[in-house]
């Protein structure tokens, strides 16, 4: 069975689409330029938008990003009133979001984990992820 989609959250996923575009093709703020948009979350009288960002550059410049976006809130918001038709035009409000980078280093402590698994038991890393013996690609790696 589908899973059935809010008014709220249907909205909320336009606005994400929307200010990602304008956010990509009309701000012209050198320090908005870097960042990608993860979620939009919208209070149920639609009055204020929380947006979540995540930024290429991490933590790095998170400031002055978030300078850039209050500045240009007032320009997104007009624009987005634009494109989108709606009752009430949200405030925005942009938040920085750390699970990419959260999520990037729990892989990383995962692999290092995993690394490690593999040399205390003598496995060479090149045998496979399953722990089998190595594959062969021809004839001339049997043995007779």
């Amino acid at each position: 069975m589908p899973k059935e989609f809010s008014r709220g959250q249907r909205v909320a996923e336009q606005i994400r689409r929307e200010l990602a575009e304008l956010i990509r093709l009309e701000v012209k703020d050198p320090r908005v330029g870097f960042i990608t948009l993860t979620d939009v979350e919208i209070t149920p009288d639609y009055a204020h938008a929380k947006v979540f960002f995540t930024s290429l550059t991490g933590q790095e410049g998170l400031e002055e990003i978030q300078k850039g976006l209050r500045r240009a809130s007032s320009f997104l918001r007009r624009e987005l009133g634009r494109r989108i038709r709606i009752h009430t035009l949200p405030e925005l409000h942009f938040t920085y979001d750390p699970s990419v980078e959260t999520g990037n280093r729990i892989s990383a402590l995962i692999d290092k984990a995993v690394e490690s698994d593999r040399r205390m038991s003598g496995e060479d890393p090149a045998d496979g992820l399953d722990g089998g013996p190595p594959v062969t690609d021809g004839p001339d790696d049997r043995q007779s």
